[in-house]
């Protein structure tokens, strides 16, 4: 499982002509423009906040496509944060009703912070496509058991990191928190649908020997393989024990931004993107 961070300046060649052609059509040295934008953090943000580069990003159908997946959410996140900054508070959902929970302050606190925003651009990346695995793992003395599993399957994922040795552990809690914080950020509608039926309300009958989650119970996991990420001697070395220990911290309001983005930039791409893994 990989649990590098993420790298700010990364950016594809695919990438800087889609956003050249959208900010700076007209400009002649086209080269330098590019080499200024790999090269100067402040301009590239400030270039990925140019309204035309969201206006291109939005109208246009195919974009997620046309660039990185990350660059994508990134911009996506960054208008997210502008639109915070000018809001007092965000919604939530209880059953049928939606109700203001006065908490934007917090929420955009966490998003303004330049290593958590390139986190979650760079985590919502990885679940555009899926990775299958097969993995061996001791249980006793000369005997093994292979295990097969997919990277949105958390029972697997948690059994896994029971097994592994330490070393590999921190992929492991690293990944289970992520499809936590992304589950709910971008698809509570998905939960709640296996556990109500969405326009009576009704509770679902129980499936035998299929495991069901509550958004309580995302959110409790979450915030545990968070912690257990952040502890982990590995975190610290890969600059990545804050960024958990603040996920931990703010984890009942970290899938707002994601929420935020969905409802307001996603709508139906979401199931373009990443519903073809929900069932």
């Amino acid at each position: 499982m990989n649990s590098r961070p993420p790298v700010i300046f990364r950016l594809t060649e695919a990438d800087l002509d889609f956003l050249v052609a959208a900010a700076a059509p007209e400009v002649r040295d086209q080269a330098g423009l590019r080499r200024l934008i790999r090269t100067d953090e402040d301009f590239r943000n400030s270039f990925l906040e140019e309204k035309s580069v969201l206006k291109k990003v939005l109208s246009d159908e195919e974009a997620c496509l046309k660039i990185s997946p990350r660059l994508y959410f990134e911009i996506l996140l960054r208008q997210t944060r502008r639109e915070l900054e000018t809001t007092q508070y965000t919604v939530e959902r209880t059953g049928t009703q939606k109700v203001a929970v006065f908490d934007a302050r917090e929420v955009l606190d966490l998003l303004s912070r330049p290593e958590m925003l390139a986190y979650l651009a760079h985590m919502l990346s990885t679940f555009t496509r899926l990775e299958s695995y097969s993995l061996a793992v001791r249980v006793g003395r000369g005997s093994w058991r292979k295990i097969r599993f997919n990277d949105l399957d958390i029972d697997s994922l948690i059994c896994c990191s029971e097994w592994v040795e330490e070393d590999y552990r921190l992929g492991f809690f690293k990944r289970i928190a992520d499809i936590c914080l992304f589950i709910l950020g971008l698809f509570p509608d998905f939960v709640r649908a296996q556990h109500r039926y969405p326009f009576s309300g009704e509770l679902r009958p129980q499936l035998p020997g299929r495991a069901r989650r509550t958004l309580t119970d995302y959110e409790e996991e979450g915030k545990r393989f968070y912690q257990l990420a952040a502890e982990h001697p590995a975190a610290s070395s890969l600059k990545l024990s804050g960024i958990f220990e603040l996920l931990y911290g703010r984890f009942h309001v970290a899938p707002k931004p994601l929420n935020f983005m969905a409802e307001h930039y996603l709508h139906y791409q979401r199931r373009h993107l990443f519903g073809v893994y929900l069932h």
